[in-house]
């Protein structure tokens, strides 16, 4: 084989590689900002909280293992939103915990995380570090009502 023909083949090979390491990435990053395959995206969650009465929406982000959108209640009162990626329910900031941080810890404990710490309630969550199963260091989010993992982010 010619030596041009060899390098004109390399370099498409590594074009390919290349291309290829660059959409496995990008894909990581989507599986990292959003959990699973059945997260919502960004409009649906803009959508849903216009859908809900909230105006003005904007600062959509996807932080902490949960969407996070500044907005205007009905109202007209200025709010900071979480919202479970899953099934869109939405935390306000100015929530009110129904659970005490034992509980919280209870609740970890049982699920199957260990090295339980930093648990607090913060703009209308519980938030938590702990070690999955796998021995994964997550922060967690917690439903300041029943304590159900709603959001996870690797730590």
């Amino acid at each position: 084989m010619p030596p041009a023909a060899s390098t004109r083949r390399e370099q498409a090979h590594f074009t390919i590689q290349a291309l290829a390491l660059a959409v496995s990435i990008a894909a990581a990053g989507g599986a990292a900002a959003q959990q699973a395959g059945d997260a919502m995206t960004a409009p649906q969650v803009r959508a849903s909280l216009e859908s809900q009465g909230y105006t003005n929406v904007n600062d959509v982000e996807f932080d902490d293992g949960v969407w996070k959108a500044d907005a205007r209640s009905a109202d007209g009162q200025r709010v900071e939103l979480r919202i479970d990626p899953a099934s869109g329910k939405v935390y306000p900031e100015d929530a009110v915990a129904q659970l005490a941080e034992a509980d919280v810890r209870a609740k970890l404990s049982t699920a199957g995380y260990s090295n339980i710490h930093d648990v607090k309630f913060d703009d209308g969550m519980w938030t938590a570090e702990a070690d999955d199963a796998n021995g994964r260091e997550l922060k967690l989010t917690l439903d300041p009502d029943t304590g159900k993992v709603v959001g996870k982010d690797r730590d």
